[in-house]
């Protein structure tokens, strides 16, 4: 049973939030609000209870030092806007300043605190760098999934020290998410593609026994080919993954026609908007060349595999979606999922929401749209999740 916001004593009181606002920002600006939107319904309660509410989020991946393009300045001032109110920033997030703007605020702010990866300790998941954040709070409220598969300060363990609530984002994923564990009608397609290799493939391997189809797309796909013995030019792969790639494929040779990777792919020899482009045979890549994107024929094989699946979860872009010539597989994709009516469609990861809105598909042509990659498929596969477990009661 989770343990909810609903039922979290709030009124008065000091609420430590754990948002994911991880967004893109360009010139200066929040690029995608879709995660912030999200955790709205959260702050909004905290403000009607009229809490002092601190928000604690990374930007990022700093390496403990601090960034000065991943301050949280830019998403303050958004944060201003859409909740027509002021919302304080400090320059850190723990320390006696940062206890002292806490102390000043009135009943029913907003302030949010630096990027918390500025510090080492986060991801360390310090005993005593939590308590310090704790020590802000009486009460501390989870809403962010996307990063609940890491056992960080505060993701976790902040908990040690003051009662841990489910905001309203955490709790819908969490219900979502359980509910298509029990009940997930067959065939059970999975589609991972990105640039976020490593983490991937330990999902891949878990679902093994679990799904009826991967396609497998991106960078993620280089690496396999290049397992397969194909020379990827210079295209975007994991050398130092390649022996787990191959015991994935060893695995799945009982399968043969369910673990399906690129035969052809949209390659060039650089990345950018003007750049020419060939559709080529994975065997004929070498040199300068680069795989950028799912090759025709590719596209349609995955669209096949889609037309017959009654799940479909997908976690991440086919090619690099962001530069025009290299976008269509990714686009094929989206669309193909998107009219996907006969089965339960689930996408999750900020590449994958970021492309589907670039193509201007609406969110609701899919069954349920995760905040969270890497969370929602290690949820999915049944792996233990340490920033749910600390909202189960």
């Amino acid at each position: 049973m989770i343990k909810s916001i609903r039922t979290a004593d709030t009124k008065n009181k000091r609420v430590l939030v754990r948002v994911d606002f991880n967004v893109p920002i360009e010139n200066g600006k929040v690029a995608d609000d879709t995660r912030i939107m999200a955790t709205l319904p959260t702050i909004n309660h905290l403000i009607d209870d009229n809490a002092k509410i601190i928000l604690v989020t990374h930007l990022g991946r700093p390496g403990g030092k601090k960034v000065e393009e991943l301050k949280l300045d830019p998403v303050a001032d958004f944060l201003s806007e859409i909740l027509g109110k002021k919302v304080l920033k400090s320059d850190d997030c723990v320390g006696p300043a940062v206890k002292k703007a806490i102390d000043k605020m009135n009943f029913g702010d907003v302030i949010l605190l630096e990027n918390i990866r500025f510090h080492k300790e986060e991801e360390d998941n310090d005993p005593e760098f939590a308590k310090q954040l704790a020590e802000l709070a009486d009460t501390y409220i989870v809403d962010s999934f996307g990063t609940s598969h890491r056992k960080h300060a505060s993701t976790y363990g902040v908990s040690k020290h003051i009662p841990a609530y489910a905001g309203f984002l955490m709790e819908k994923e969490v219900l979502t998410l359980t509910e298509l564990m029990k009940n997930t009608p067959r065939p059970l397609t999975l589609i991972v593609g990105g640039a976020k290799i490593d983490t991937k493939i330990g999902v891949l391997k878990n679902f093994l026994n679990k799904a009826d189809y991967f396609l497998i797309g991106g960078g993620l796909a280089n690496t396999f080919l290049a397992a397969q013995g194909y020379n990827m030019g210079k295209s975007l792969f994991e050398p130092d993954k390649i022996e787990m790639a191959r015991e994935i494929m060893l695995a799945a040779e009982m399968f043969r026609d369910k673990f399906i990777l690129p035969e052809d792919a949209i390659i060039s020899d650089k990345a950018e908007k003007d750049a020419k482009i060939l559709d080529l045979p994975v065997t004929a890549i070498e040199g300068d060349m680069m795989v950028l994107d799912l090759g025709v024929k590719s596209r349609e094989k995955f669209a096949e595999v889609i037309a017959l699946s009654k799940t479909i979860i997908w976690n991440g872009p086919m090619g690099l979606y962001e530069k025009e010539p290299f976008e269509k597989g990714t686009l094929f994709i989206a669309q193909a999922v998107s009219e996907a009516t006969q089965a339960k469609t689930i996408i999750g990861g900020g590449d994958t929401i970021d492309a589907i809105k670039n193509f201007k598909i609406g969110l609701n042509k899919f069954t349920h749209v995760s905040t969270g990659g890497g969370a929602m498929l290690e949820f999915l596969e049944g792996s233990p999740l340490p920033g749910v477990e600390i909202i189960m009661g």
